[in-house]
Order: structure tokens, then C-alpha cells, then sequence
């Protein structure tokens, strides 16, 4: 089988050795830079079609080892999988989400352990795309600029109420009620996230201004108690079929007059259809179980329809690709580390995770959208200033 494949492989010239499992070792082009290494020979079989999730889970599986440089190894096997794969899938059907699957698919991502998170997130563990505001920036940096560029676009003012659906480890809320003397209320459905929130929350002493909650969006009460509202990277877990229902909640939680930021990833084709050749049914399989993107398009349908009114839109894409870039090399830094600290299996899961989100972001696979919006007064009028001017002072 290997023999009859080679022609093709090596007609791509791609800077890449085989490993096999007899010893035997081929250069499929000048100079490899990565050694793909095969444990299991009947994986030869599906290198005639392959595809990122094939390679991913065969790596995540221990069926093939990898060694080089992490975003060559997703370029390389980007080009694979163009050149050899099948066409792209079609759109997935929407998922049901209920509460009990939600909790689950979130304690199974963010429980793995806040230590593991900390190697390789930044100091407020701020687990969403920073704010390169030059470009310059280091990772600490590029997070504060967000969560400073988060609370300008809310115009935040102290004294205000500010609800964080989706809390992640707090960073956020912490900052908000900090810098800008807000009372914030968190919710979570990571039961690892909340321990190690309410754990900083104390040590800058903020209890009184930040309260952490273990609670499902479903359950807020609706009765508008909040004048602003802010959920980063949580809608993605949300579900197409839920979109209507989670603007809804969004939009009875915050008062008229107030306005809602909604932060997360979106899906680069408007019926949701993954791009990259496996990437998606890849991180659905082992990263994100239940994970659904929706197109700007869809997002922004659910969020007027709830009675909110958009008022600014800005895309992150680019500043996602380096923010993953990021972690991805801070990771790497640490493997021995990572090691004591997960399971074998998922480390290779997060090491192919966030090099081949880097090069999705960067090569515009998915996008990542801020999207601004305020439920109008009665009268229809609102309580934003006229120009974005005062983001940028």
C-alpha cells in the first residue's frame, strides 16, 4: 500500500520524513524539518485520503508520533490534506443542548486542571483572544489591553451592575470591579473555574464587588437588574438551536438603556460548514464536545430578534491567530511540566489544538467577532455617545 502512495506523496515535495514502523525511514522531500512517525501500519491505508482530523486523532490516539515544530507539523499536514483529502463536509445538523449536556461538555474542558492552565495563559488566566493594540505587545500585556477595551465598549461607570456569563477564572469581573469600580456577578458552569475565581476574588479583596456563581444562563432571573452585560467565549458552547434563547436571556437580564457585548468565535461560512479539512470534527471530537460556531450573520439575527440593536461590530481574527500562537509556544515551553500534570493523551489533544487553531485563525477558517449591542428605551432612543472617540483617549 505505502509503495503505491509514495509517487504521490513525494510529488508534493513536502519537507517531511515517514518514520516506519520496521526502522525504515523516507524523505518524502529536501531537507524534512518534520519526522511523522508510524506505530500502527494499517494507518498507511488512510494517508491515500487524509485529512487533519485523521492525522489529529491518530496522534491523540498514539497510533503515529510527531516531532518538529509544531506549526510546521499543521502546515504540512494542511497541505496533505488539500492535496490528497476529500472535499470539505457539509454543515452539521444543530445539536440538542440541555443542561446536563452543557455542564458536562464544560466540566470536561475547563475542569482538566487550573495548574495546566497556568503554564501557558496569561496572569489573570484570561482564556479568550487578546488586544494587540500595536502589535508589539507580550501576552500580559495584550489581555489587559482587552479587558480594558472590553470595559470601554460597555462604558463601564462605578456603581453599575455587570453581569460575566461565562466567567472563565474571573479575570475579567476582577478587572472590571478594579479598574472601573463595577459590581459584578460571574457565572460558570466549571466547578474548577469557580474554586480558583472565588481564591483570587479574596486575595485582592474584592468580595464585596465580585460575586461568583455556579449557574447556567438558563437560570438567570429576568427581570432587567443589570445595566450592562458581557459574555466572552461562551456562545460557542451554546448551540445554533439555542441562539434565540440565549439572546432572549441576555436581552431580559439588562435594563433599558443598557448594553450587551457578546464575544466569540463565529464560523467563516453562513450554514456553520467547517473549513480545513478536518480541523472542526477534529476539535469537536476531542476538545470542544457539542461546540457550535454560527456565522456572524446568524449571531446577529438571534441578537436583534431578542429586542437588542446592534451598534458595533469588530473582528479579532488576527488578533486570535497570535494570541494562540502565544500559548501554543508557551505550552511547548513547559512539556515536561504538562506532563505531571495531564494524562499523555490530552497534552497531544492541546499541543495540536492550539498550534492548528493559530493557523486556522491566521489563514481565516473561523473569525472572531466583538458584537456591541443596547436595548433601546421605549422611545427608541439610547444612552451611547455619538462617536466611538471615546475608546481610544
Amino acid at each position: 500500500m505505502l509503495a503505491s502512495l509514495l509517487p504521490a506523496l513525494r510529488e508534493l515535495s513536502l519537507p517531511l520524513r515517514l518514520q516506519l514502523w520496521d526502522g525504515k525511514a523516507i524523505d518524502l522531500g529536501p531537507a524534512p524539518s518534520v519526522t511523522l512517525a508510524i506505530n500502527d501500519p494499517e494507518i498507511v491505508a488512510d494517508l491515500a485520503h487524509p485529512s487533519l482530523d485523521l492525522l489529529g486523532a491518530a496522534y491523540v490516539e498514539g497510533r503515529l508520533d510527531l516531532d518538529g515544530p509544531l506549526d510546521e507539523v499543521i502546515r504540512i499536514g494542511d497541505e496533505l490534506s488539500r492535496a490528497l483529502g476529500k472535499d470539505e463536509t457539509a454543515a452539521p445538523l444543530p445539536e440538542s443542548h440541555d443542561k446536563a449536556t452543557d455542564a458536562e461538555a464544560i466540566s470536561y474542558h475547563y475542569d482538566l486542571s487550573n495548574d495546566f492552565y497556568q503554564l501557558w495563559l496569561d496572569r489573570d488566566m484570561v482564556y479568550s483572544c487578546g488586544y494587540f493594540e500595536t502589535g508589539t505587545e507580550d501576552l500580559d500585556q495584550a489581555q489587559q489591553a482587552k479587558l480594558r477595551h472590553l470595559c470601554r465598549k460597555l462604558r463601564l461607570k462605578p456603581g453599575e451592575r455587570l453581569l460575566d456569563v461565562g466567567c472563565g477564572w474571573g479575570g475579567l469581573a476582577r478587572f472590571a470591579a478594579r479598574e472601573f469600580g463595577v459590581e459584578v456577578l460571574g457565572i460558570t458552569l466549571s466547578r474548577e473555574q469557580l474554586k480558583l475565581g472565588r481564591e483570587r476574588v479574596a486575595a485582592e479583596g474584592l468580595e464585596g464587588q465580585v460575586q461568583l456563581e455556579l449557574m447556567d444562563y438558563r437560570d438567570l432571573p429576568r427581570d432587567g437588574q443589570f445595566d450592562k452585560v458581557v459574555s466572552v467565549g461562551m456562545f460557542e458552547h451554546v448551540g445554533q438551536a439555542n441562539l434565540p434563547l440565549y439572546c432572549r436571556q441576555l436581552s431580559e437580564v439588562v435594563r433599558p438603556g443598557g448594553l450587551v457585548m457578546n464575544h466569540g468565535i463565529t464560523s467563516r461560512h453562513i450554514d456553520g460548514r467547517p473549513v480545513g479539512h478536518g480541523a472542526g470534527e477534529f476539535i469537536g471530537r476531542y476538545v470542544f464536545p457539542h461546540g457550535e460556531l454560527p456565522h456572524l450573520v446568524k449571531i446577529g439575527a438571534c441578537i436583534s430578534e431578542s429586542g437588542l440593536e446592534i451598534v458595533d461590530v469588530e473582528s479579532l481574527r488576527l488578533h486570535y491567530a497570535r494570541t494562540l500562537d502565544f500559548w501554543s509556544r508557551r505550552l511547548e515551553a513547559h512539556l515536561d511540566e504538562a506532563r505531571r500534570l495531564v494524562p499523555e493523551r490530552a497534552l497531544r489533544i492541546w499541543r495540536v489544538y492550539l498550534a492548528g487553531c493559530a493557523y486556522g485563525f491566521r489563514h481565516n477558517w473561523i473569525n472572531l467577532h466583538q458584537i456591541l449591542a443596547t436595548k433601546p428605551h421605549e422611545d427608541g432612543s439610547h444612552e451611547l455617545p455619538w462617536s466611538r472617540a471615546d475608546l481610544y483617549r
